[in-house]
């Protein structure tokens, strides 16, 4: 017998007894989803139990993309109460599957927040999630490892495609990181679906490594096992508060989005789910953002006087030079997260040997070209190496496509079928690559 069977048995037997059956007392916790590193949420956890004695903080750590279909997969019965993360485009997915439910703030919590941090909102206007911080996306090297191998510091996306950062870089993958798949994003808004695949491309083929999850980025970096990561803002502000040998930037061409909270619709303990989202809004909560071991930018302008000195203020720095679209992102998110694993994470070994290649053959055609001697056959076998290790197999307009995109991920047989059509493809182009690149360093 299953479990509503029996519950409904003895739901009648009670009723046919005339007694009324109990009604189940709240729980005295909280469940709270979320991506965030130990360090930010259990500071969170201490502080909230303190403030509110009897109530129990549990905390269910899961990276983005599993929690969006964890909450899909529950919603008959969610089991959490808070949905907690950087992703600001996660967020539009859940409130377009209908499993957020709306809060409303205190007039006063709401005076102190404006609506946008740069051209981007802060918070939902139908109030259904709300931003507790904000983030950017950039870069953080470690400047003892940079100083060793001689290597320049970076400042745009673009510096990594430079031939000495080769085997130096590290970056999460999109599919398992929520941040990572902004960053991505970020990119490919920036400088457009082609040029940006291109450029994540030959980034990827200078990767030294592409971690499974986010904080293995900044843990290869910190400890110099690679030298430079790409990562959210946090992992660097927080790195170079603790007197890590670390440094950050923002590029030109960055967003600036909320990291944000929500309450799961009908979860079980919706007062202490808002109570929770209250209290990350409070002064007290903010304030925690700036904590060397959590390193967030808050939501609340007036709150940047009480920060370390030198701390970022994106309320009055100049950051960002992209408008981030974050329905785009959203709805292509899964077409972009399984293309990057499918042409970069992948297939990352044949990607990194295409690109060693043809540096390998650029550096041979330059002491070709410094004894005056002509390199025509070898230019056009390089240019050709460099189209097929930079060229992504799937059109911008058919990815920014909404009836594309619903199939893709509805119907798994279409799913499966360019998935191994983009694998086979940029197997082929990466060998191909490589072939052209040697037989380029071969010619005299």
């Amino acid at each position: 017998m299953t479990r509503a069977r029996t519950v409904l048995l003895g739901l009648a037997v009670l009723a046919l007894a005339g007694v009324a059956p109990a009604v189940a007392a709240p729980t005295r916790e909280v469940v709270v989803l979320t991506s965030f590193p130990k360090e930010l949420f259990e500071a969170y956890k201490q502080a909230f139990e303190q403030k509110y004695p009897g109530v129990k903080v549990i905390v269910k750590q899961q990276q983005t993309n599993q929690a969006v279909t964890y909450l899909r997969e529950t919603r008959a019965r969610p089991e959490a109460d808070i949905v907690w993360a950087s992703a600001v485009d996660a967020f539009q997915t859940l409130k377009g599957d209908g499993l957020l439910d709306r809060i409303t703030l205190p007039k006063e919590l709401l005076a102190r927040m404006p609506a946008k941090v740069g051209g981007f909102p802060l918070h939902d206007p139908d109030g259904q999630y709300w931003g507790f911080a904000v983030s950017g996306y950039g870069l953080m090297w470690n400047t003892r490892y940079l100083a060793l191998h001689k290597l320049p510091v970076p400042k745009e996306w673009t510096d990594l495609t430079d031939p000495r950062y080769h085997g130096h870089l590290s970056i999460s993958a999109p599919s398992r990181s929520g941040t990572t798949h902004l960053t991505v994003e970020v990119i490919l808004q920036a400088y457009g679906w082609e040029k940006g695949w291109a450029l994540l491309m030959q980034m990827g083929g200078n990767m030294g490594a592409i971690s499974e999850r986010s904080f293995g980025v900044p843990e290869a970096v910190i400890s110099g096992q690679l030298g430079i990561g790409v990562v959210i803002d946090f992992f660097g502000l927080s790195a170079i508060a603790s007197g890590q040998p670390i440094d950050f930037a923002y590029p030109s061409l960055t967003a600036v989005v909320p990291a944000s909270v929500a309450v799961v619709k009908n979860g079980p303990n919706p007062d202490n789910a808002r109570a929770f989202v209250q209290y990350l809004l409070s002064d007290e909560g903010q304030l925690k953002l700036f904590s060397p071991e959590i390193g967030r930018l808050p939501v609340v302008p007036a709150l940047y006087a009480k920060a370390p000195k030198g701390y970022p203020n994106p309320f009055t720095m100049k950051l960002g030079g992209v408008q981030f679209d974050d329905k785009l992102s959203s709805m292509r998110r899964n077409v972009v997260n399984s293309l990057f694993d499918h042409i970069i994470t992948f297939r990352h070994a044949e990607l990194k040997a295409a690109w060693g290649a043809i540096y390998a053959a650029e550096d041979r055609a330059a002491k070709v070209r410094a004894q005056g001697k002509s390199l025509d056959d070898g230019a056009r076998e390089l240019a050709e190496a460099r189209w097929l290790a930079s060229t992504v197999p799937l059109d911008g307009k058919q990815a920014s496509d909404k009836s594309f995109n619903d199939r893709f991920r509805d119907k798994p047989d279409v799913k499966s079928m360019l998935e191994t059509e983009w694998d086979t493809r940029v197997k082929a182009s990466y060998g191909k690559a490589q072939d052209r690149a040697d037989q380029a360093a071969r010619m005299r």
